[in-house]
């Protein structure tokens, strides 16, 4: 079975929560709704993203408290033809984002004919492409929260970028490629959308196609025309317009 449109009629879900009674409370409505499959269960994030690319379920039933890695994070990084149903307890914020955007969710405790519902729901979703972002629907549900780090997917192996040791983060259509540590990692995210969760006391758009931590910037030196070019610590070289020259001269006084 593979991600998309369920076949015969029947969809393979996953359930992802750290905690064991909600999985199980999860587990036995969703064994009883004909034409449900449970493919398997996870604890924690890494292991969500690691069965959901073993497993290729249809639906996520996706908790948003978890350590190591979110539910906005493990959004991030699975194959946007899966649908996924937040699981949470009362969140005003995230339940306003959620009905505001169409993604679905369920409540703990839970509403057996809510999970119905869900399941129903997520049905329909599943022929046609997801409207918004993981990243918008992270900023919707947590207004005004600024990324303390990045996560990034290769292939099977899932990367954590704290925010202090993201560089620099340039624009290549509809990735960034994001800087760190003298590597380099692409993620599927607008510059924009990026830019707007970071800190712009500490990250600035210094070109259209740039955005740097001005921490790691060591110097800037003039080129011809207005234009400057930022010198990171590593030695890589940032191009910087006028108008990115303008708000990193606001930054530093």
């Amino acid at each position: 079975m593979s991600g998309g449109a369920a076949k015969d009629g029947i969809v393979g879900v996953l359930i992802v929560d750290d905690e064991e009674p909600a999985r199980s409370v999860l587990r036995e409505h969703l064994a009883n709704l004909p034409g449900v499959r449970i493919l398997g269960e996870c604890a924690n994030g890494f292991d969500a993203v690691k069965s959901a690319a073993e497993l290729s379920p249809q639906i996520v039933f996706l908790d948003i408290e978890m350590p190591k890695l979110d539910g906005f994070e493990v959004l991030e990084l699975l194959d946007p033809s899966i649908a996924a149903v937040f699981v949470t307890a009362y969140d005003e914020f995230a339940v306003r984002a959620f009905e505001v955007h169409a993604v679905d969710y369920v409540l703990k405790p839970f509403d057996p004919s809510r999970i119905v519902l869900a399941v129903e729901r997520a049905r329909k979703r599943l022929a046609r492409a997801p409207g918004v972002s993981a990243a918008e629907l992270h900023a919707a549900a947590r207004p005004g929260a600024r990324l303390s780090r990045v996560v990034v997917r290769d292939g099977s192996r899932v990367h954590i970028i704290p925010v202090e040791r993201l560089d620099a983060v340039e624009a290549q259509d509809d990735y960034v490629a994001l800087k760190s540590g003298g590597k380099s990692y692409l993620k599927a995210q607008t510059l924009s959308s990026l830019a707007a969760a970071l800190d712009p006391a500490r990250f600035v758009r210094v070109h259209r196609s740039h955005l740097v931590r001005i921490d790691a910037i060591a110097r800037l030196e003039a080129l011809a025309r207005g234009s400057h070019v930022a010198i990171l610590a590593d030695g890589s070289l940032v191009p910087v317009s006028r108008e990115g020259y303008g708000r990193l001269k606001d930054l530093l006084g």
